[in-house]
């Protein structure tokens, strides 16, 4: 199975501006460099784990030396040993076939596992990136409620001293421009707590990095392929390979066994007599095989426990797949909340856009003042603000489908 990589549909996304970074085409850029690093260490550990555990069948070639000294008869001999043998099952009731699948399932396994990791860290920084350039837009829009706040009190001001308003309305326009300024310094400080969760993710300057341009993702793409299912349904079958090497674990299996032999004893006495000292070198071959099978008073337990864990990860299995579903069509409902929130918008920046139009030709009679066309301008702003902090609403949720959604590449 090819290892998936990170490609969330370039071709609906925007050109990502990293300059002269070797990530610049890459959603990989808005990572860490050490978190990078990270993913291609773990990628490298997936990949030998699964071959060392693909190949763990393969009985290893065992090399002996021994170099012994016996004092006996007050005559002293050296005795050296050397031996090259091999233990190597050939039939395991099916156990090096279901080992060879469990080590390809891990490995896919393993590589859902990593990708899932990795899709959901750039969905972070891209989700914090955007919510802070949210926070950003947000800044401004309180700053015009703001400035709308301190005409409406200059306002209220001259109708109290006119006699026209008693102070009650006076206090509540006080009252309304500080909890304007209130607001703006908790989104002053939302926004940095964002940041100091990004420097922790990211090493991209915020203030100009080009965000991703997501478009709706139809629902059999989004299907198709999904990392997550993907992820589910391979450990599930890791599961059931390994329910089966489990079994086999317990049934016959055979071996052949083979080993070469070489020994050399100096100054070999017969009798223990001190004359005749001789040396006597040997070499020799053993083989054959063997046939075993393991009673084991856990068998069945054994057996019963990796059989009950399948049966568990096909449920997962099931159940993820109704979760994507839940969670395509929660993302759908919350795109159409946020369009219907953009229309209205758009609609009320019609409105405003009439009604500052007339107002300045009704400044310009005399019959408006400066603080009536400069309330306007900021209502009109801040509607335009609205549909902008919609929109990177309507991404964020689109960045929950582009988490999960596999283009193999």
């Amino acid at each position: 199975m090819k290892v998936l990589r990170l490609s969330i549909a370039l071709s609906l996304l925007c050109s990502l501006g990293f300059g002269t970074q070797e990530t610049e085409d890459s959603l990989e850029g808005y990572i860490s460099a050490n978190k990078q690093e990270y993913f291609r260490l773990e990628g490298e550990k997936i990949e030998s784990s699964s071959d060392m555990l693909r190949d763990s069948w393969i009985a290893p070639i065992m090399l002996q030396y021994s170099h012994g000294v016996s004092e006996a008869y007050d005559n002293k001999s050296t005795t050296k040993r050397t031996s090259i043998s091999i233990d190597q099952p050939i039939f395991q009731s099916g156990g090096i076939y279901f080992g060879i699948k469990f080590a390809e399932a891990s490995r896919a396994y393993g590589e859902y596992s990593l990708e899932s990791a990795k899709r959901k860290l750039i969905k972070d920084a891209i989700s914090l990136l955007m919510q802070v350039r949210q926070s950003d837009l947000k800044i401004q829009k309180q700053n015009l409620l703001i400035k709308n706040a301190a005409i409406n009190l200059e306002f209220k001001k001259e109708q109290y001293l006119s006699g026209q308003l008693d102070s009650t309305f006076l206090d509540d326009a006080i009252v309304e421009r500080n909890s304007a300024k209130q607001v703006l310094i908790d989104i002053e400080a939302a926004k940095q707590r964002l940041l100091s969760q990004l420097r922790v993710i990211s090493d991209v300057a915020y203030e100009s990095v080009a965000l991703p341009r997501l478009e709706l993702l139809e629902e059999e793409s989004f299907y198709a392929n999904n990392i997550a299912y993907e992820q589910a349904k391979s450990e599930s079958e890791k599961n059931y390979y390994a329910k089966n090497m489990t079994v086999a674990k317990y049934l016959p299996q055979i071996s052949l066994n083979a080993a070469y032999n070489w020994d050399k004893i100096e100054n070999f006495n017969v009798g223990g007599s001190s004359v005749g000292a001789t040396e006597r070198k040997t070499d020799y071959w053993t083989y054959g095989f063997k046939a075993s099978i393991p009673l084991n008073i856990n068998t069945f337990d054994d057996m019963q426990t990796t059989r009950v864990e399948y049966l568990q990860s096909k449920v997962l299995e099931q159940d993820k797949k109704r979760e994507i579903k839940a969670v395509y069509e929660q993302v759908i409902q919350n795109i159409e909340r946020f369009d219907k929130k953009i229309a209205l918008s758009r609609e009320n920046q019609e409105i405003y856009e009439k009604l500052l139009n007339d107002t300045k030709e009704l400044f310009a009679a005399g019959y408006k003042t400066e603080y009536d066309v400069a309330l306007l301008a900021n209502s009109l702003a801040i509607q335009k603000l609205d549909v902008a902090i919609a929109e990177l609403d309507r991404q964020l949720e689109l960045l929950t489908l582009y988490e999960t959604a596999a283009n193999e590449i």
